[in-house]
């Protein structure tokens, strides 16, 4: 079942704080937000838009460094500071021709649940909230912020039968 989900995905959203970071934020003497990010994720990302597959973000805070890493991985479906992930679907559908059921979205908390339920795959992070984890159609092995994104990616360009091709370019 997931598999024939997976296959359909047209459209990756990721959650950003315990997906795309471990959920920790650092803040310096200036009051400067810090966020790491995991660089497989990164390469998964871009390997997933090479292939033609959108991918969008949809979190509840705002980041000089998430624009930042939006920047450097060519991710231009930024939506942050949003408080009901639910009243961005439809824009998003809108601007990349989708259905519901061809998105898939990567979460680990509570504020994620209501999107996880509109949409074709919901994903979990190895890592993410037990309700999260229940209501999930796929948890990665790994965690948010190391390598969950990533294995997503893959799962999602080997069902569609990319992944071979994409070996052979490197």
């Amino acid at each position: 079942m997931v598999l024939s989900k997976l296959k359909k995905i047209k459209l990756l959203l990721l959650d950003v704080d315990g997906v795309l970071t471990d959920g920790g934020i650092i803040y310096n003497d200036n009051g400067t937000e810090t966020k790491v990010f995991n660089v497989k994720d990164g390469l998964g990302i871009k390997l997933l838009m090479d292939a033609g597959i959108h991918l969008g973000i949809v979190t509840g805070r705002r980041s000089n460094a998430l624009y930042s890493r939006c920047k450097d991985l060519g991710i231009k479906l930024i939506y942050d500071g949003v408080g009901n992930k639910i009243d961005v679907l439809d824009a998003l559908m809108d601007q990349t021709g989708v259905s519901a059921e061809e998105v898939a979205f990567i979460g680990d908390d509570l504020p994620d649940l209501g999107l996880m339920k509109m949409i074709g795959l919901s994903i979990a992070v190895g890592d993410a909230n037990k309700t999260i984890l229940d209501n999930a159609d796929m948890v990665t092995s790994a965690k948010g912020g190391d390598g969950a994104v990533r294995e997503a990616c893959e799962a999602i360009l080997k069902a569609k039968g990319l992944w071979k091709d994409i070996l052979e370019r490197f």
